[in-house]
């Protein structure tokens, strides 16, 4: 599936709001809080209260996930959003620090993240005697393809369906708050001084295109 169906298909309304709105907190064009650029004081303290300046500081400065937890959550996140032609991946947008940074942020994230982490790798156990990281590409497929899909997985699956879902709006919220997920969607925002008017397949859509606006 093209990147672009894949979000039409996901939807606006399944990137959950208030992980986008109550998490993504700094005013910087990326929304990337665990990256250096984001770190910095001067996006920290843009427009902001100092408690929530101090507060986000010592997120930042905790670690929830262990390493082999991130590294999952770093081979998981680039299958659901992998780079192709027009972007980069998730990991290359920072989705893994981001998914960091929400669970420590809104703690009712912890139980069904860890929870699904060590669902998956178990199921890698019981099927291929290893880690989902040790996995190959597509015995790690193979997995996914089985909860990635709610209304096709068998009742067993339910609670890997759960925690892939959570995963996945994770994912997609991270990845399309950062420049790296504007530019994939083709989304410009304001931008000064160059407003050409509007585009002429718009115009031409609605039948106008050819009409004396003087």
């Amino acid at each position: 599936m093209k990147r672009r169906d894949y979000l039409k298909f996901i939807g606006v309304g399944s990137v959950t709001t208030a992980v986008l709105w109550e998490s993504c907190k700094t005013d910087g064009k990326d929304a990337k809080p665990t990256t250096e650029a984001a770190a910095s004081d001067d996006i920290l303290t843009a427009g902001r209260e100092q408690f929530e300046i101090d507060r986000d500081k010592k997120l930042l400065a905790e670690k929830f996930f262990d390493e082999h937890e991130m590294a999952t959550i770093a081979v998981l996140a680039d299958i659901i959003i992998p780079k192709d032609d027009v972007s980069g991946s998730a990991t290359e947008a920072g989705v893994p620090e981001f998914i960091e940074f929400i669970v420590k942020d809104l703690p009712e994230h912890q139980v069904p993240m860890r929870g699904g982490l060590r669902w998956l790798d178990m199921e890698c156990f019981k099927r291929f005697e290893k880690a989902f990281v040790d996995c190959t590409p597509e015995q790690r497929i193979q997995v996914v393809d089985d909860i990635a899909y709610p209304a096709k997985a068998k009742p067993e699956m339910q609670p890997g369906v759960a925690f892939f879902n959570k995963m996945r709006d994770l994912t997609a919220t991270g990845f399309y708050t950062t420049e790296i997920g504007f530019a994939d969607i083709g989304y410009k925002g304001n931008t000064p001084n160059t407003y050409t008017g509007v585009p002429d397949d718009v115009l031409d859509a609605f039948g106008v295109k050819d009409m004396n606006w003087g």
